[in-house]
């Protein structure tokens, strides 16, 4: 593997655009290794957590939902964002609760994924969640109200990511890595495992 880089992208300024409910847009100027500034719009939010909760039978919890940026319904894995000061694992447990009225009795890490690191802080942390059992889910608001929840095996659900069904890019990484741990391929990391780059800037805001 090559060395890395060794510039210092050093911010020379920064202002905000926009700050909202979930998220902020800044614009950083920022010093390129030519020598010029160049500027960088970046989105800050707070960081989610994403489930792959399997059952006995080998089967994937999937919802599909409406996503107002892309116009349309979309195959998904339960998630949430992560609150300010909350540990991420809880609010794993607390959305698996609440979209798909299930709880886990074992928790570990698949795989800690930047969305876009593009143009964005955004970073989704997938845990697996076993040995699960039922429990009543919160009443549905807004968007959730139009929810639909199926069980699905893993191997339908890996074929779901491979034609093209299944989009979202925090499922397509949580069912892949989830095949690769239950394929003997990998092994899942501890449910506390550490998660250096979870984004706290916007959270750190409020």
């Amino acid at each position: 593997m090559s060395q890395p880089g060794r510039h210092r992208f050093e911010v020379v300024s920064t202002r905000d655009i926009h700050v909202g409910r979930i998220l902020a847009l800044r614009l950083d100027e920022v010093t390129m290794p030519s020598g010029d500034v160049a500027r960088r719009e970046v989105v800050e939010t707070f960081p989610a957590a994403v489930m792959v909760a399997l059952d006995d039978e080998g089967r994937v919890a999937l919802i599909h939902q409406y996503r107002h940026a892309v116009g349309t319904r979309l195959w998904e894995l339960p998630a949430g964002l992560v609150d300010p000061g909350e540990d991420p694992l809880e609010a794993a447990k607390r959305e698996l609760a609440e979209e798909v009225g299930l709880a886990a009795a074992s928790w570990s890490v698949l795989v800690d994924l930047a969305v876009s690191p593009g143009f964005t802080d955004h970073a989704v942390r997938v845990y697996l969640a076993t040995d699960l059992s039922s429990v009543d889910r919160a009443a549905p608001g807004e968007e959730e109200a139009d929810l639909v929840v199926r069980r699905v095996p893993l191997a339908e659900a890996v074929h779901m990511v491979l034609s093209g069904e299944i989009t979202n890019g925090q499922a397509v990484g949580g069912l892949l890595a989830a095949h690769a741990v239950r394929s003997g391929v990998a092994e899942p990391r501890p449910a506390d495992a550490p998660w250096p780059d979870q984004p706290t800037r916007f959270a750190a805001r409020l």
